[in-house]
């Protein structure tokens, strides 16, 4: 993409890398369910109970957790509101993006 070829060119890869740290994180753990290893969903993004308002982990067929950065946030952190969660998954983002940075 344009990213990568200003990256190459202006001689910053490893800040560009920072940047993608959460996208490359969410590729490796999903890694088992993308090449089918583990069951994988159609949709595996988190579930909304209406009752509570909150967010919550998605779950496969077997029980277990579904594979993404969100699900590893709302896992590390608990149920959260939507936007309590979005706000997280960009304080990720910026954090890493902190460190191409520093």
């Amino acid at each position: 993409s344009a990213f990568a070829v200003v990256a190459i060119h202006g001689h910053f890869s490893k800040t560009l890398l920072c940047f993608f740290i959460p996208q490359i994180f969410n590729f490796l753990i999903s890694v088992p369910q993308l090449f089918g290893l583990l069951d994988c969903p159609r949709h595996r993004l988190p579930t909304y109970v209406p009752e509570r308002g909150v967010m919550t982990v998605s779950r496969r067929a077997d029980g277990g957790m579904n594979l993404t950065v969100i699900n590893c946030v709302l896992k590390a952190f608990g149920d959260m509101r939507e936007e309590t969660l979005a706000a997280a998954v960009v304080a990720v983002q910026v954090v890493c993006c902190g460190l191409g940075f520093a």
